[in-house]
């Protein structure tokens, strides 16, 4: 089974300070690979299909960048629809059945994120599968955690719990039929959570936060302990 992908990249990457000047933050490197690289190969470790990146900021780079490797590229303008709006957007490449989607400032070590997903994915109970990682394997991490875990895997809101790793599988119709053009996927996952069709999968591997300039080091440190 596979899955189409969305790569969420079209933040303007404002944290990362002067690196994101004359780019966009998906083109940092880290370990001598873009950032959008890394997303992408966990895309390719799941052969998912099709995969959709969207972008804005400096949005001729990013299309430059994927030009020619079977990758859909949707520029979002004039104005960022956030992750919900992105993901809404991008239903008429994607479809409305379920869908991975991956932030593009994360880097992984561990099994495939997205494969950890699919094989814990439920659609008859499931309305989105959130993967997560405890705090002590967030590499990184700056703000503490997103959600707690039941037994069963529901999630509901807790800043002391574990840590969203910006990989999920969800199940689009939600996001097709939200009445707004610009949103939150928070949105979504509140009514989710509402409907106790919420979970968390928990990731076995290391996580890293590339959303700010010291994750970059933080990252590269954490491929290279763990290839020693």
């Amino acid at each position: 089974m596979t899955l189409p992908c969305m790569i969420l990249a079209a933040g303007f990457g404002t944290r990362m300070g002067a690196l994101t000047a004359d780019r966009p933050k998906p083109l940092i490197s880290v370990a001598g690979l873009a950032l959008i690289d890394h997303a992408l190969a966990q895309a390719k470790g799941a052969i998912a299909h099709p995969v959709l990146v969207n972008g804005h900021y400096r949005a001729d780079q990013m299309a430059a960048h994927l030009s020619g490797r079977g990758i859909h590229f949707m520029e979002e303008t004039p104005e960022i629809l956030d992750s919900g709006g992105g993901l809404k957007n991008a239903l008429t490449v994607l479809g409305t059945g379920p869908v991975f989607t991956l932030n593009a400032d994360t880097v992984w070590h561990g099994p495939n994120a997205l494969n950890t997903l699919l094989s814990a994915w439920d659609p008859t109970c499931m309305g989105a599968a959130l993967l997560m990682v405890p705090q002590t394997r967030a590499v990184g991490r700056l703000t503490g955690g997103d959600f707690a875990m039941e037994r069963d895997g529901r999630l509901t809101w807790d800043k002391t719990g574990a840590v969203y790793t910006g990989a999920q599988i969800i199940d689009a119709r939600i996001v097709a039929d939200w009445p707004d053009r610009v949103f939150s996927l928070r949105a979504v996952w509140q009514t989710l959570m509402d409907e106790g069709k919420l979970f968390g999968v928990m990731y076995p591997g290391q996580w890293a936060d590339v959303g700010h300039p010291q994750g970059i080091a933080l990252a590269e440190g954490m491929i290279g302990a763990a290839d020693v």
